[in-house]
This record gives structure tokens, sequence and C-alpha cells, in this order.
């Protein structure tokens, strides 16, 4: 079966013209969002802090989205969900992107055994789900380890990075213009630095932005079905489960987490389609 990311990869250069427009908006939005993760927990309340006397209050001036059943700051809690969302999203991202590639050039690089290996490895973390893949390395630490749902999610989402890399590294690898580079016995650098890394950034670019959706939404995944993060961390998924009892009289609980989700998987999605255009 033929992964989500590359086929979306696969299609990206044929996708129609540019949408500045919507590079634009994502752009925007997500720089709104970054700035409400990075400066709101500077300014706000501490998440953790409770007010039983100020039980499910309603949304007002001073508390622009209430209170929560412990009498909690939702909009404090939704920044600090925020930034880990994004800070865990984009230390995963970047350690599949590294690992990934590293790994991807080396195989179509030296090929014979290491091709191989490496192969073998990639197809054993295709064969199972990546979801699996996060709850078996988080199933190692108890009490919901930031750590252990850091790894699982970068282990889940390099073998992504690595297939679509070896792949390109070898029609590269094999143009003549790399060919020529060899003869006048420029280098391994040279050939890296001026012929593989800028055919290869596009796709990186996309799969990092599509890898960002993948990281915030496995997490909030798991935390709704409290086999992630655990209370009293402020976490997306975790928020919304803790909400559910109360829809009826405090619906800002729920809506403040599930708006932000959808913001941030909106942006990355039309930040991805922008940069598929030719």
């Amino acid at each position: 079966m033929t992964s989500p990311l590359l086929e979306a990869t696969a299609t990206g250069a044929t996708e129609s013209p540019r949408r500045p427009l919507a590079r634009r908006a994502a752009v925007l939005g997500l720089g709104a969002l970054a700035v409400f993760a990075l400066a709101g927990p500077l300014v706000l309340a501490d998440p953790a802090a409770q007010d039983l006397a100020r039980f499910l209050e309603p949304p007002s001036l001073s508390e622009p989205l209430g209170r929560d059943d412990f009498g909690r700051s939702v909009v404090s809690r939704v920044a600090h969900a925020t930034r880990l969302s994004l800070v865990l999203a984009a230390l995963c991202v970047a350690t599949a992107l590294i690992l990934g590639t590293i790994a991807g050039i080396a195989s179509a690089w030296f090929g014979g055994w290491i091709d191989a290996v490496l192969r073998a490895i990639s197809e054993a973390f295709v064969a199972i789900p990546a979801l699996l893949v996060v709850l078996l390395v988080s199933a190692l630490a108890s009490g919901g380890s930031l750590w252990a749902l850091y790894l699982g999610l970068a282990l889940a989402q390099w073998v992504e990075y690595f297939r679509v890399v070896r792949a390109r590294s070898g029609l590269v690898l094999g143009s003549p213009a790399v060919e020529a580079a060899r003869l006048f016995e420029l280098g391994p650098v040279h050939v890296v630095r001026r012929h593989l890394l800028p055919d290869l950034r596009p796709m990186l670019t996309t799969l990092a932005s599509l890898g960002m959706v993948t990281s915030i939404l496995a997490m909030s995944t798991l935390g709704f079905v409290k086999v992630g993060l655990q209370p009293p961390r402020a976490e997306l998924g975790l928020m919304i489960t803790e909400s559910f009892p109360f829809y009826d009289v405090a619906p800002w609980m729920s809506l403040a987490p599930i708006v932000v989700l959808f913001l941030l998987t909106v942006c990355f999605l039309a930040l991805r389609s922008s940069e598929d255009t030719p």
C-alpha cells in the first residue's frame, strides 16, 4: 500500500498554478498561532493553577475562553498546548528529516549491502502502522513521557523521507551533471551541496509540512484516547477529552482546542499545496 505522504509528494508536481493568496494566508495564520503559542505562556496564568470558586466560569474580558471544571484558565491552557504541539512536532519532523535524508543519500550513494540493510529496515517500519510505532515506544515509558512520544513520532516518520530521498537521489547521482563532477574529481561535498540538496529541497519541504500535520494530529489522537501525555499537562487532544462531560454547559472548553487543531491543519496543508505548485 502506498503511503499518503508519498502519494502527495508524487502528485504535487502536477498540481495547478501557484496560489500566492493561499500561501500568504497560511503563513499569516501560522505566524499568528506561533506568536500566540510562544508569547501566550509568558504573559498568561499558570495553566495548572486551580481556582475551584471559578468552576466553569463563562468567557469574559479577563478570561476570553472562560475557565474549566477545575477553575483553570482555558486560554492559558490552549496557549501552552499549542506551544507544546508546535515545538514537539517541529522536533519530530527535524529528527525524521535529518535521519531519513542521510540514510536515503547513503543508500543511493553506496548501494550494495548498505542499501539492502537500509531498505530492509525501512520495509519493517512500513509494515507497522505509524500510530502503532508510537504506541509501542510510549509503552516503554510510564506516565506519558514526553521523550517517548517524541521518539515514537520521529521513528514513525523517518521512513517517508528515506524512501523519497533514496529514489530521487538515485536519479540525480546518475545524471550527466554528477558524472561530470566526478570526472573533475570535485568530491562528494560538491555533489551533495550543488546537485543533491537543491533537487531534494522542494520535496523535503513538502514532506516536512505534511509531517507537521501528522505529528500534531497524532499527538492529539493519543491524548484524546488518554494513552499519550497525561494530566495535568495541557495538550490539545487531552483538553478535548476532558471537556466532553461539560460540552452542553461549557462549550468553550472543547471549541478552543478544536479550532486550534483545525487552523494548524489547514495552514500547514495550504502551505504544502502552494509549495508543490510550479
